[in-house]
């Protein structure tokens, strides 16, 4: 069972945590290009958020500049800070349950054996030893300490892999929003402009 999920699990992620999925290599500098020259319309934007998780963050940004042209930086930050919460939680989806299988995975395995072996000893009677019978019994006990390894350690290590995929790709969206923050700051309405 845990097998199973872990392996699902694994498959889900290598195919949602694809940078292509995630934070499309030349995104930030379409992003800026079609911004050059004035905000896009909301159907662009829409798209853009559609686009990838990058993609919603970035549209996060320009839906606070459109919605209030005189947003602050503290508050276009804000918003994109928001937003980069939503995607990390988004991409960190399933993490913990394949975390938690590799930890309980060699957990299962040692009780199924600790109750193989009690069984195995529980089964001799008191003047019936037969050591080949005890050493099978053994052997298949140790099965399930084995079988909880085989589980645990690759379900770790693909753990530990898209952990680091998702702090890359944080730090990737991080370094996009405050890249385009000056750039979005550009279509701000002054306040004292407008007063």
């Amino acid at each position: 069972m845990c097998s199973i999920a872990a392996f699902a699990l694994v498959l889900e992620r290598l195919s949602s945590l694809r940078t292509a999925r995630v934070v499309p290599p030349k995104l930030l500098d379409e992003v800026i290009s079609v911004t050059r020259a004035h905000l896009p319309p909301a159907d662009v934007v829409n798209k853009l958020a559609d686009n990838s998780v990058l993609g919603a963050v970035l549209a996060t940004g320009l839906r606070a500049v459109i919605a209030d042209p005189r947003i602050n930086e503290r508050g276009l930050r804000g918003a994109f800070e928001s937003a980069g919460r939503a995607a990390v939680h988004r991409l960190e989806r399933y993490l913990n349950t394949l975390g938690t299988i590799a930890s309980a995975a060699p957990l299962l395995g040692l009780m199924g054996t600790v109750i193989g072996m009690i069984e195995i000893f529980g089964s001799q009677a008191p003047n019936g030893n037969n050591p080949a019978m005890l050493a099978q019994g053994i052997s298949i006990a140790l099965y399930n300490t084995a079988f909880g390894l085989m589980i645990a350690i690759p379900s770790l290590m693909f753990y530990r892999y898209f952990r680091g995929r998702v702090d890359g790709y944080t730090l990737d969206m991080e370094q996009a929003a405050d890249r385009l923050i000056p750039h979005l700051m550009r279509f701000v309405v002054d306040r004292r402009q407008s007063a």
